[in-house]
Formats: C-alpha cells, structure tokens, sequence
C-alpha cells in the first residue's frame, strides 16, 4: 500500500525520513549501548503516535521526555498537525546529538502505513471518538499495544470488540482515564469501598448534555486537509470548519456535539467521573442496571440505578435544594468538581475532584490528605503504568475492559434522552431489556472501508 501523502509532505521527504531510519550508523554512539545514563537503544519502547492535535500534541510531548521511549513516527490528517509534531520530535531529539540534527521521525497521513512498520512497538491513538475503535483493531491486529484516549468508543458494540481484539491478540491496552493513576482519586475509592461513608445512598456528577442530530452548511475543504480520512468510519457529510479547527488546535473536542462523531459532553468530559464512580462502586466488571432520563420526570437529572441501589445522578453543576437531596454539611453555592464525584453515604461525603481536591463531612473522614498536586503527575503517572505493563505484559491501571464498563455509562445515558425514557440494562449481557430500539442504538453502521 503507497502511502495517502499529504499536500505538506512529499513523497521525497517521506522517503528521505524513510531512509533515515533504515541507515545503520557506522559509529555507535554511546547512548545507544546505554553509557551516561541513556537507555541503551534495544531496550527502548518504539512509538507511533496516531492524532496529534490538542491532546495528542500533549501526550506526545510527555512521551519525549522519558528515555526508554523512541517516537518513530506521526499521524494527522490535518498538514499543519502533522508537520509540528515530526518537527517537534526531530527537535527533540536533536539536542541529544553532538550534531544538533536528527531527520529520525516518519509522518504520514494514512494510519495504516504507520501500523505496517515492524518496528514500532506501540501506538498512542488520539483521534477523534468515531475512530478509536478501528485504530484500536487495526493496532492491536498488527501486533501493536495500546494507549487510546477516553471516551473508549462511540458504541457499546465498538467497545465490546476492542476488549475482544485486545484479549484475541494478546496485546496491552491502556485507556485515557488517568485519574486511576491520581491519589486524590485513589484514597476517595479506597475509602468509599471501605465502608468510611457506610451504605452509598447518592452520587452526584456533572455533564449531563448528548450529542444531536445536526446539518451544518457545506465548506470547501481546505486543500490541507484530508477530509476523507477525518470522517473515517462516520458517515459522509460535507466539511463545516465548526467539526475541525484547520492547524493549530483551539478546543480539544470540537465535534462532540454533532452525533456521528461523538457522544457529546456526558462522554467527553463525563466519562472521567463516571470511571470514578465504577471504580469506588466495585463495578469494574459490570454497571448499572438502570438509566433514567429527566424527560420521564422521574428525577430532575439524568439518573443511574445500581443493583446496590445506589442512585448515580448527572447534575448540570451544583446542588439546588428545591430540586436535590443535599446532604448534611454541603453548601448549595459549592460547584461539583469537573471530573470528580461527591459521594453521599449513610455516615456523611466525600467529594473528590483534580488537582489534589479531597474533601469529606465529617471532615474526619479523610485523614490522608494529598495536599498540593499537579494533575499533569497522573497523566505521567499513567504514561508510566502504561510503559510499565508493557514490559511486564501485566494489565494496566484502566485496562481496556474497565475502561469499556466505564464508557458504557455515557452511552447509556445518550440513547436514554435520545429515546426520551427510563430503559432497564443487563451489564452482563450488555443489553437493554424488553427494548428492541433502544438495542438498535448499540451500535452503528461504519461507512467502508472501515470496519472493527
């Protein structure tokens, strides 16, 4: 297979990099066999980076800062993305060399010539949610492992078939939801399982919004750009520039409020929280088994049941007497934490959320403060569990199975207000129940040549 190339990378410069790689050096230099402290190059984890917009760009400048990864090659559809991430990695690189060059990074548009190359060892795939599950296939099928970024999928099926790919293959795959690597997160969940709070009566989160159906207006395609693969498995429909900011990247998920390419609000940001919520529940390995809409009126939010009969709900933000059971000590003006949870038990709450926020009333409750704490640590820290299992072919911290359980919730919760009522749900058998649309929405047609 040629490679799709892109109108800012000729095929020249694709093969001058291409040879680059494939030269063998007559002098060894001395990093290579692991003097002054380098890793030596045979021990070194290879990379492909797969999406390098807004978080691909971050995830891959954390990447180059550990010395047993080597970033071999990038991948964007979009000219501007691609070339400031070869050029990103070549510079980086270079300041390790007595030259101060290095021409060592392929780029390429098409995600399947990067796959093809033997000496990668692992992929970070960072795209869009509508192409997470066939990245994920497609890697782990060419024998690579696997860090992709939250929401896992864009359907209940896609899901299902990654953790199958996953385990068909032997692979590792490590999900995006690095709070499980946080210890504000850590000591919460170990505390709600330990019984500090006695029985969970009511959890509370926010971002509740689905994703709708909507038709934008039709754009010329910006000749940098390749249109085509943006889309992927999606549907076609004409390029609006409100689905992709053109270069440098200005919003991390852009396109999450149009339907067929995400799950909106409720998946992108809620998704974090609701892992939180699986995690502190013990429910790694099934969910809830019930999602209630506040279309029924039955609850003013969108509302989990859990078989413990814990009552998850999806705020817009804060606690609002007239409408919510608050909980003794809280106070109605305090926002609940974006990512974070308060859990409400028999005993008192716990509220948990980034950057080292960990509270509890009593306040007692939570004797193990974090203190201060950079939220980029868990992000390096679950980089590191990742590079870790990998050498292990241990299961990460968010393995691809808890990370499918964890993404279920805010699907669940699309086609709920989707279909506009309470709809019962088998976690074992990832089905509804008695519910012949609702099941139809598990999973989506993928335009071809995509398929998982």
């Amino acid at each position: 297979m040629n490679p799709i190339l892109h109108p800012f990378i000729s095929r020249r410069s694709l093969l001058r990099s291409a040879t680059a790689l494939a030269a063998v050096p007559w002098v060894v230099p001395s990093s290579a066999i692991g003097a002054d402290g380098a890793t030596p190059a045979n021990d070194r984890i290879t990379l492909g980076f797969i999406g390098v917009g807004c978080m691909g760009r971050g995830h891959l400048r954390h990447f180059l800062q550990y010395p047993e990864v080597q970033v071999l090659a990038v991948c964007d559809v979009d000219a501007w993305r691609l070339e400031d991430a070869k050029t990103t990695v070549e510079r980086k690189y270079a300041e390790a060399r007595a030259s101060g060059a290095y021409q060592g990074c392929a780029a390429y548009v098409d995600l399947r010539e990067l796959l093809a190359r033997a000496d990668i060892d692992a992929v970070v795939i960072v795209t869009g949610d509508r192409w997470h599950a066939v990245a994920t296939v497609l890697a782990v099928e060419a024998g690579k492992d696997v860090y992709v970024e939250k929401p896992l999928c864009l359907t209940i099926a896609e899901g299902r078939a990654m953790v199958e790919a996953v385990r068909r293959h032997g692979r590792v795959c490590q999900v995006g939801l690095q709070q499980r690597s946080g210890r504000e997160f850590r000591i919460a969940c170990q505390l709600v399982q330990d019984g500090a709070l006695g029985k969970i009566d009511r959890i509370y989160t926010i971002f509740n919004q689905p994703s709708i159906d909507i038709q934008l207006p039709a754009e010329p395609v910006p000749p940098t750009l390749h249109w085509d693969l943006w889309l992927g498995p999606s549907p076609w429909r004409p390029f609006n520039h409100r689905f992709h900011y053109l270069g440098q990247p200005l919003n991390v998920v852009p396109w999450e409020f149009c339907r067929d390419f995400g799950n909106g609000g409720i998946a992108s940001g809620g998704v974090h929280a609701f892992d939180v919520v699986q995690w502190a529940l013990g429910m790694d390995a099934s969910g809830p088994v019930e999602v209630i809409p506040p279309e029924t009126g039955l609850f003013p939010d969108l509302t989990f049941k859990y078989p413990g009969g814990e009552l998850l709900h999806v705020t817009d933000g804060r606690l609002d007497t007239r409408r919510h059971a608050v909980p003794k000590g809280w106070d109605p003006r305090t926002p609940i934490q974006a990512f974070g949870a308060l859990f409400v038990g028999e005993r008192g709450w716990i509220h948990v959320g980034r950057n080292g926020y960990l509270a509890s009333h009593p306040a007692e409750i939570v004797r193990d403060l974090p203190g201060r704490y950079d939220h980029l640590q868990a992000v390096q820290d679950h980089h590191a569990n990742f590079l870790k299992a990998i050498r292990t072919r241990g299961r990460p911290a968010c393995d691809v199975s808890i990370g499918h359980q964890s993404t279920i919730l805010p699907i669940l919760g699309c086609i709920a207000r989707w279909t506009a009522r309470a709809l019962k749900w088998d976690p074992s058998r990832e089905e509804f129940v008695g519910d012949d649309e609702a099941n139809r929405l598990r999973q989506r047609a993928m335009r071809e040549p995509w398929r998982v």
